[in-house]
């Protein structure tokens, strides 16, 4: 079974990310876990993400799609990144979620991913 975990961090931790001597002191603790997760057999993929600004949404109009470029309005926290692993249950998942290094501004959310129906 996949699981998604999404890695959200605040603008100031985001912004760090763009300073190579503060990205080396942010990504070398992600590099170790990813590592333990690929030596568990359990990474699927994942990758970090460029910041908000980048971005654009695209939304449902009901004829089709409005796109909206960013910036967009400031959140308290930011979508960073994603990882997915496979795991046999959340139980599992929980734990490997939980080994994602620490970092104040930084939260962790773990979903199931939806099978999509067989045709």
């Amino acid at each position: 079974m996949n699981f998604s975990i999404l890695i959200h961090e605040t603008a100031d931790v985001v912004a760090r990310r763009a300073d190579p001597a503060q990205r080396q002191n942010l990504y070398a603790p992600i590099g170790a876990y990813l590592q333990a997760l690929r030596n568990a057999g359990v990474f699927v993929g994942g990758a970090g993400l460029e910041a908000p600004a980048t971005a654009s949404v695209l939304s449902a109009n009901g004829a089709g799609w409005k796109v909206q470029d960013g910036p967009f309005a400031d959140t308290k926290e930011q979508l960073a990144g994603l990882i997915i692993i496979d795991a046999p249950d959340r139980a599992r998942a929980m734990e490997w979620a939980q080994r994602f290094p620490v970092l104040p501004g930084r939260k962790i959310e773990l979903r199931a991913n939806l099978v999509p129906p067989q045709e």
